[in-house]
């Protein structure tokens, strides 16, 4: 898995240029929780839940269908004066799920693991795509504040911080440009 701060900072990205209306801090912090949530799946190991279990890590947490029903439910809890089916709601369902897959992609590209459950319940084969230069991040802090943590963060940071960078300058020019 990617961590938590690559998973974060991408949906936090995203976030950045989005169309909304409401503040932007609890815009960007769901979309954030969105981003990281698929990895609370890892509480399955302590449960006995074997990794390559429909549930275990990288199962249906990291489905494209989980995804979806995340970004509904989301919009329903926090933006409940918003229909589901207006504009509006349409593109906070579609922000938080765009988020959450996020998380999907990240994690299928790095090193390690058994893949991702991409198209779980109806699929439960892990995928990976062909090319993986993320570090796989280790799972629980105490091994994450290590060296192989600061080699997940300087990966991180090639591969998922300079494009967010990149992206952000691109939307600032763009704008610019516009005016």
């Amino acid at each position: 898995m990617a961590s938590a701060f690559a998973h974060a900072l991408l949906a936090v990205t995203l976030g950045k240029d989005y169309p909304r209306k409401g503040r932007l801090w609890k815009f960007l912090l769901l979309g954030a929780f969105c981003a990281v949530i698929p990895d609370a799946d890892v509480v399955m190991f302590k449960l006995g839940v074997p990794y390559e279990h429909f549930l275990g890590h990288r199962g249906f947490s990291h489905s494209l269908v989980f995804s979806l029903l995340l970004g509904v439910l989301l919009t329903r809890l926090f933006y409940r004066g918003t229909p589901l089916t207006s504009r509006a709601g349409l593109a906070l369902i579609s922000f938080f799920f765009l988020c959450t897959a996020s998380h999907i992609l990240l994690d299928a590209l790095t090193n390690g693991g058994l893949g991702v459950a991409v198209f779980s319940p109806f699929d439960n084969t892990r995928y990976f795509l062909p090319w993986r230069p993320i570090q796989v991040s280790p799972i629980g802090a105490g091994k994450f504040f290590s060296e192989r943590g600061l080699a997940v963060l300087k990966s991180e940071a090639v591969w998922v911080g300079l494009p967010c960078l990149a992206y952000v300058l691109a939307v600032a020019v763009a704008k610019k440009l516009r005016r």
